[in-house]
């Protein structure tokens, strides 16, 4: 009777479905954004939220950093009202993976939605702002609905709720100090330390002091939280009436959505789905879109038929059952989570081993807004080799409910479920239903482990579950189960060494049975897909060892008798949990007596953060569409280099949308391009590199240009590539010249010499990550080749020059216009240009504006980044640890062109001693002429490069002597007065300032003690302690771009337009510049304004760049208002007591000139290599950094405890902008040091491209504790007020973080017996520091001999 039931309900839907699927025409899609209500006819199944918001709706406040969920700048909120339980839902999540198709009955909220500067500022987007907490504010928009989200769903947060909600964010500017502190106010904890605090009693003032001096009583902060809104929960934004009416009406029927490739089908019921299935085998299942966006976004992946059952009521339900908790299928991870850690607090411990495994993984599975979509069902179903859940569920043995229109099977999650790689043992018609987690037994431990290149939000190099039953009362084996992922093409079962373990007790004899037999079991080819092979195999031991030691505990916990863990080996068996950082700043108060008006040397906010923190802030793709605009995408070379044998472009040309295709032959001006024009603007019969630009399709919109991009077939003939340094080093592929630096008599330092040693370091490059990629919009004038270009270019003269040289058309035809960019570091400086030709010969050809902003994965592979190094040393010293003699050699991978290398490489000879006094040396320099995208600008220019290499022969030194290496290091410190190799005198030099206050504010000997005791206490973590001085020139080394310009106009009501040659990407230049109008004029600082920076305003600017940004505009600046004050000085003699209005109208109506130009070059510079003669530069910047660090040897991981940082900027302009740069640049150098790869294939093909390979520091990666401390009374004679540059020069002090890690290995390596000088590569990433962790596991896993095998990828 039931089945007869069942068929005519099935027949009731096969109509439904059939039906529904028969209408030509899509469905309405019902939803609101920012209480606006939109129905759209038609919703194409392949657009995301973030492209409708942006193109759609003109909300461009939200952003596209990376199209992968990764980078958190397109956050927004979504909410919606649950009829079953009446509730209503706030959750953030990526707009830019999430279906507009999913949204039907959804409100969205952006950042537009919840406060703007015209209205009113929600405090959420005041707080960052005011606190500093918003530099070129890209990121802001994603960081302020991240925070607003978790408010949403909880007013009165803990300071580690906001730390996970911002785990999806990244921000490449700040250091992310300010955006927690500016946040805590929101917290509990709210930033009171419970009268704890500092000497001023309570640290309501943030930890942001200025120093008290005899001369200063003044005490003042980066910001007053008095000055704050304070938050209101009850006058949020209310859940729209009328939606929540439909949603109660609603959801009940299925929805189709058609677009030109795919067909959305939204199932109500799950029978619907059942069938859909049935009849769509092949369709795939989307909930979150985390994983098929993906495929469809970066893997060209066309699926016809999407089904999204995200809203069926069986797949969302969790029921209490008596062996376990059974989710269903579409659970999110979020709600998972929020349901086991309910499971666990309220169920008995031993019930709950497996809940809180998954729920260890949990913690790190990538983003808050990841987890808020991803389904659990889609984590298991998807099959990843690396998916961090399922080692869990397959050594839990959870059980799956699969599911067709015929009925339902269960299936236990075992080595049967993954037949293969990315597949499973469900049909193809099949579903899953829902995962059954069981609850563990009494004397059953259960253990889930994750290493990863970065703690949070990343994906896993080795990822592993154990479960271990014993006989009770004992501790015999009764059931062992060890679950590994990334150790094969799918989730695996050590069943090998799980079967031998069985019925044996659970001892040392035990250990080392499991660890010899997961040796041979845990095997991987050593070419496996993701590199790090030996690495890997360790870490399978490794895991087991840390299982081992977790499970003795709690056996001994219950009472069985087992060894011991002695307390040297507890801290192996620690979960990890971040503590929330604290924070210290420390600058000078202004003096006495300045006057309010006079804002030089006080911590202004950021011209433009309120706008940033709105969305209001205008980049360059939110200038709006232009009636007529087309959209274009470049075509690249998948070889590294070839010859280009033919294109065929006519499966393209017949795309829709396509306009025409652009290749070499289109160019009306010069193909040749680049600073030394020995690049090619688009490629002509052959290509240099992967991602040398070929061509380029011009279409409607981006989507269709890219399609036709992807559609261009083109066939090469391969030649013999050069990837590496050491290949071009074999092959003598050199640019000229050769650079060399000598100074001494090298022969006699070394014959002088107590000791000589010799050494060598790899140096790996670093990707910029600006936030916001390279993007260009060109527009033609119509008349006179006039073409206007806003740009995101840190050059707006070399834009300018290129463009024009390109389009065969005079400069001053081209007007380059930078209002802001996202962020720059030195990759807008001279690679922005690749793009900008390709998109003005485009506009020129159609005579129609052209855009073009480049996707995070092509701006990756096409721009280059910092310059690897190889250097190789020799240094003779004394016993004392005295160096005196130095020889080194530096090869820096320069790519397929010039570009800045030679620049670059100077620099890095040029600071190839560091801070050191070395009597005798030699530097030379070679730059390898290699098949990569062209490597270029990169805060630090190389500077970081040649002093990494002078830190590594510094501890070598310290090392091979037993002497401590902050003693020789502060015996080889240069002193004033005393030359550099390239004769340079040293005045005014404040290193051993800097020295001593670090030494005294870091407690570094005591700290130096309390490591030395830990060490002694803990065999499986070492923690270390290292302190570096950095000296950095300052001036562009080419001295003719030491110059600029600048343009002021005084306006008749009194207000002021200034402009300049730099370009504001958050630095706060802008904001500089107004301050020194600001001081000079002797007018407040709201009358000034800076509108943007162009060619047609102040020619001939040099780039923004060398961190003299601030030196030579704001001398210019200085220049232009003093003439300008002194074309009023007889007004005001005239007529004291008026006001700036009054002379400013009395010397309108007299006639005289209000506006005026200014100009500065730096004096007396000019350094020759041939006679190592002249200034190379105008002063030095100095500072120190002492970092402690802890490293967990199992596992490579590692904690950065403190930093304490004294850098000498002079008299700051703006400490606040100055401690945002000095944090900043911290965090790059820390990037750069300790964390990001990138991975090149032996082919050269860059397979780092985008933020879920690629890391950058995340919110996790600050130090513990972090002081930064701007040196006192250290006047600058040679800048504007006696300031210094602050840009590129603290980025080389996170080393101390890199040598601190080094220090704690060889405090490892000495367990082992191994003492003195070792070698390690920067970066100490956690497979380097694991690998040099010599101990019984490593002796296991013997790496395979280099040269026998074609590794993943190489060190370039």
């Amino acid at each position: 009777m039931k089945r007869t039931q069942e068929t005519s309900g099935m027949r009731d839907v096969d109509q439904t479905v059939a039906e529904t699927e028969a209408r030509s025409d899509s469905g309405e899609l019902i939803f609101f954004v920012n209480g606006r209500k939109i129905v759209e006819e038609s919703a194409d199944p392949e657009m995301t939220l973030l492209t409708y918001l942006r193109r759609k709706l003109g909300l461009t406040g939200t952003k596209l950093g990376c199209a992968e969920g990764g980078c958190g700048a397109c956050t927004v909120m979504l909410s919606r009202y649950e009829p079953h339980t009446e509730e209503l839902l706030h959750y953030a999540v990526n707009a830019c993976l999430a279906p507009l198709c999913s949204l039907h009955l959804v409100a969205v909220t952006t950042v537009e939605g919840i406060g703007s500067v015209a209205r009113k500022l929600h405090p959420v987007q005041e707080r960052i702002a005011r606190s500093h907490g918003s530099q070129c504010g890209f990121c802001t928009p994603g960081i302020v609905m991240s925070m607003y989200a978790l408010l949403r769903n909880n007013p009165k947060p803990k300071m580690a709720d906001v730390e996970e909600a911002f785990q999806g964010n990244l921000c490449r500017c700040t250091g992310y100090r300010p955006i927690l502190e500016g946040y805590k106010t929101f917290t509990v904890e709210g930033g009171c330390c419970g009268g704890r605090g500092r000497e001023n009693g309570c640290c309501m003032t943030n930890g942001n002091g200025a120093l008290k001096s005899s001369e200063d009583e003044v005490d003042e902060t980066l910001y007053n939280i008095a000055d704050f809104a304070p938050y209101d929960p009850t006058q949020e934004v209310i859940f729209p009436p009328e939606l929540m009416n439909l949603s109660k009406g609603q959801r009940s029927h299925l929805l189709c959505f058609r677009g030109d490739r795919a067909t959305w089908l939204q199932p109500a019921r799950l029978e619907e789905f059942l069938h859909l299935k049935w009849k769509h085998p092949a369709a795939r299942v989307v909930v979150g879109n985390t994983e098929v966006g993906i495929e469809v976004k970066f893997k060209n992946m066309v699926y016809p038929v999407i089904l999204a059952p995200a809203f069926i009521p069986e797949l969302n339900a969790v029921t209490h059952a008596e062996d376990g908790i059974e989710f269903g299928a579409a659970c999110t991870l979020s709600h998972m989570g929020a349901v086991l850690r309910q499971a666990v607090e309220t169920l008995p411990p031993h019930q709950t081993e497996v809940f809180l495994a998954i729920l260890e993984q949990l913690r790190w599975f990538a983003g808050q807004q990841i987890r808020n979509v991803a389904a659990v069902g889609g984590n298991i179903m998807t099959a990843s080799p690396i998916s961090d859940l399922n080692p869990v569920f397959m050594a839990a043995g959870c059980k799956l409910t699969l599911m067709d229109k015929d009925g339902s099977r269960v299936v236990q999650m075992d080595d049967g479920f993954f037949v293969g790689y990315r597949k499973t043992a469900a049909r193809p018609q099949e579903v899953l239903l829902s995962v059954n987690v069981p609850y563990s037994k009494r004397t059953q431990f259960v253990s889930a482990f994750k290493q990863s290149p970065r703690r949070e939000d990343d994906i896993s190099i080795v990822t592993a579950a154990m479960s271990a039953t014993f006989t009770p009362g004992t501790d015999i084996v009764e059931d062992l189960r060890l679950s590994y992922g990334g150790m094969a093409a799918t989730t695996v079962l050590a069943k090998r060494t799980a079967s031998r373990l069985l019925g044996r007790s659970w001892g040392e004899e035990l250990l080392q049975e499991a660890c010899s037999s997961l040796a041979e079991e845990m095997t991987l080819d050593p070419t496996a897909p993701g590199g790090m092979v030996t690495y890997r195999q360790t870490l399978a031991l490794s895991l087991f060892y840390k299982f081992y030691l977790t499970v003795l505990k709690k056996l001994r916990l219950q009472g069985v008798n087992v060894q011991e863990v002695g307390s040297e080996c507890a801290s192996a068996t620690e979960i990890y949990h971040p503590q929330t950082p604290s924070s210290v700043q420390i600058y000078q108060a202004v003096p006495e007596g300045q006057s309010q008006d006079d804002v030089v040397g006080r911590p202004i906010m950021h011209l433009s953060a309120m706008k940033q923190a709105t969305g209001e802030a205008i980049y360059c793709d939110d200038v709006p569409l232009y009636e007529n605009e087309l959209y274009l995408a470049l075509i690249t070379s998948t070889k590294a280099h070839a010859r280009i044998l033919s294109v065929d472009t006519s499966a393209a040309e017949c795309l829709p949308g396509v306009v025409c295709c652009l290749f070499a032959d289109d160019v009306p001006g010069s193909n040749a391009t680049g600073i030394r024009q020995d690049q090619s603007v688009l490629a002509d019969g052959k290509v240099t590199c992967v991602g040398h630009i070929i061509g380029a399709v011009v279409a409607d919109t981006q989507l269709h240009a890219q399609r036709a991009a992807k559609a261009m077939k083109i066939q090469y003939e391969e030649l013999q590539p050069i990837v590496t340094i050491q290949e071009a080093i074999a092959a003598q592929s050199f640019y000229q010249p050769i650079r060399t630096i000598q100074s001494g008599d090298l022969e006699a330092g070394f014959k002088q010499a107590d000791h000589i040693l010799e050494g060598e370091m790899h140096i790996g490059g670093q990707e910029h990550f600006y936030l916001e990629t390279n993007v260009t919009l060109a527009v033609p004038r119509g008349e006179d080749g006039e073409m206007e270009l806003f740009v995101s270019t840190q050059s707006t003269t070399d834009t300018q020059s290129q463009v024009a040289r390109a389009l065969g058309v005079p400069a001053n035809r081209v007007v380059v216009r930078v209002k802001r960019m996202g962020g720059g570091f030195g990759g807008k400086e001279s690679r922005s240009t690749l793009l900008s030709t390709v998109v003005a010969v485009a506009a020129n050809k159609l005579k129609r504006p052209v855009r073009c902003m480049l996707d995070r994965d092509e701006d990756m592979l096409i721009t280059g980044g910092r310059h690897p190094f190889y250097g190789k040393y020799k240094v003779g010293f004394m016993n004392s640890g005295k160096v005196v003699a130095l020889d080194v050699s530096y090869y820096g991978n320069a790519g397929n062109s010039m570009d800045l290398s030679l620049a670059i490489l100077e620099r890095a000879l040029f600071h190839m001693e560091n801070s050191y006094s070395v009597p005798n040396v030699r530097g030379r320099g070679f730059l390898c002429r290699t098949n990569l995208p062209s490597n270029t600008a990169f805060r630090g220019f190389g500077g970081p490069q040649g002093m990494m290499v002078a830190e590594s022969w510094m501890t070598d030194v310290a090392q091979s002597l037993g002497r401590s290496a902050e003693e020789v290091r502060r015996l080889n410190l240069y002193t004033e007065g005393e030359l550099t190799p390239y004769n340079q005198i040293l005045h005014g030099l404040t290193l051993d300032r800097c020295w001593e206050e670090c030494l005294s504010q870091s407690g570094y000997r005591q700290r130096r003690a309390a490591i030395d005791l830990y060490n002694r206490q803990n065999r499986w973590t070492k923690r270390g302690v290292a302190m570096v001085p950095t000296k950095f020139g300052i001036s562009f080394t080419a001295s003719f771009l030491n110059q600029a310009g600048a343009l002021a106009h005084i306006y008749t009501d009194g207000s002021v337009l200034l402009t300049h040659g730099g370009t504001e990407m958050g630095q706060g230049l802008h904001t500089k510049m107004v301050q020194v109008a600001s001081r000079i004029l002797g007018i407040p600082f709201s009358k000034i304004h800076i509108s943007e920076t162009s060619t047609n305003t102040v020619p001939n600017a040099s780039p923004t760049a060398a961190s003299a940004s601030s030196d030579l505009n704001g001398a210019a600046v200085q220049n232009a208002c003093e003439t300008l004050l002194k074309r009023l000085e007889p007004y005001k003699t005239k007529n004291p007591k008026a006001s700036w209005e009054d002379w400013v109208k009395a010397a309108y109506f007299d006639r005289v000139n209000l506006s005026a130009n200014g100009f500065y070059k730096t004096p007396d510079l000019g350094y020759s290599f041939d006679t190592n003669s002249g200034r190379a530069f105008n002063y030095f910047s100095y500072g120190v950094a002492c970092s402690e660090v802890e490293i967990d040897c199992l596992t490579g991981a590692h904690k950065n405890l403190s930093t304490t940082v004294v850098m000498d900027v002079g008299h700051s302009l703006n400490p606040a902008i100055d401690i945002g740069q000095v944090e900043g640049g911290f965090m790059q150098g820390l990037g750069l040091f300790t964390l990001e790869e990138l991975h090149y294939s032996p082919q050269g093909v860059l397979l780092t491209r985008g933020p879920g390979s690629y890391k950058i520091p995340a919110f996790g990666d600050i130090p513990t504790q972090l002081t930064v401390s701007l040196l006192r009374d250290a006047p600058n004679d040679k800048a504007i007020f006696a300031s210094k540059a602050v840009g590129e020069p603290p980025l080389f002090l996170a080393s101390s973080v890199f040598y601190a890690i080094k220090d704690a290995i060889s405090a490892a390596r000495a367990e082992s017996g191994i003492t003195g000088p070792f070698r390690l590569d920067s970066p100490a990433s956690a497979e380097r520091i694991r690998n040099a962790c010599s101990d019984r596991f490593t002796k296991l896993c013997r790496p395979v001999e280099p040269g026998t095998f074609r590794p993943w990828s190489v060190q370039v």
